[in-house]
């Protein structure tokens, strides 16, 4: 069905995203870290905060938004991916999955998942793919995996292989929530030959660090963050053949040049198979 769009965002519109300005919220906070427009004091003033901390947090963002693409581009243009879930995806920036997907196969089909009012307000700029593909966003939590899963099957046909992105997302998933069981459901509906991508900020980089700005980001705005160390984020790959290099941190996964393996990154990245 060519040049398809569509849209699970109709319960609230568009152009009024009820949000409080006054918290400050992960989205935005990123959305500052990468450059972008899309925020407001509370989450500037968080943002600093967090780099006053951890000095390298925007390079380490930028990587690991570099890492998504080149995941991305590998899955599809190497491993003949033509679906993707892509669940918190943050407000739209440069090279989202969809385009460097569909740069690669036209025909890619591609569906975002998040549950973020500010996302919400952005999401009919993401429903813009190629003519050949589809493109789709779903308001939902990712623990809510029911919702997810039954949404994406309206768009990408669960018996072709799926690459399911977790970019900078599991770390909102507190261990009281079962974020294994999480990835498991999602791994578990998807056949083989899919993918999972994956990359969480780590306690076993810059320990000290990293906590710190944890602690901060997690007095100052409304989600929380759970560090995870290197053997804690393989666990959501168990049962799955990561892909060479493995486990590493963002710039060292496939480096377009050499020199970028070197810079800085706090966040342990990978992509792995289901066999």
């Amino acid at each position: 069905m060519a040049g398809e769009t569509h849209d699970e965002t109709h319960d609230r519109a568009p152009d009024t995203p009820s949000f409080d300005t006054s918290v400050a919220h992960i989205a935005r906070i990123q959305d500052y870290w990468l450059g972008g427009k899309d925020n407001y004091e509370p989450d500037r003033e968080a943002a600093e905060q967090a780099i006053a901390a951890l000095p390298d947090m925007v390079a380490s963002v930028r990587n690991t938004r570099a890492f998504l693409a080149r995941a991305v581009r590998f899955l599809a243009a190497e491993r003949g991916v033509r679906q993707f879930l892509d669940i918190g995806t943050g407000i739209p920036t440069a090279d989202n999955t969809h385009e460097v997907a569909q740069a690669a196969a036209p025909e890619s089909r591609v569906v975002y998942v998040d549950n973020d009012p500010v996302v919400l307000a952005h999401a009919r700029a993401l429903l813009n793919g190629t003519p050949a593909g589809a493109t789709s966003y779903i308001d939902a939590d990712v623990r809510d995996t029911g919702t997810v899963l039954d949404a994406a099957r309206e768009i990408l046909d669960f018996g072709r292989p799926v690459a399911v992105m977790l970019i900078a997302i599991m770390q909102y998933v507190p261990d009281e929530s079962d974020p294994y069981g999480v990835v498991r459901t999602l791994v578990d509906a998807v056949p083989s030959g899919s993918y999972v991508a994956i990359s969480h900020p780590a306690t076993d980089i810059q320990a000290a660090r990293m906590a710190t700005m944890a602690d901060r980001l997690n007095e100052a705005m409304a989600q929380t963050i759970t560090l995870r160390s290197r053997d804690q984020v393989a666990a959501f790959l168990d049962g799955l053949d990561l892909v060479e290099p493995g486990l590493v941190r963002a710039p060292e996964w496939r480096p377009d040049v050499p020199a970028l393996a070197s810079t800085p990154s706090t966040m342990w990245s990978g992509v792995a198979l289901k066999p």
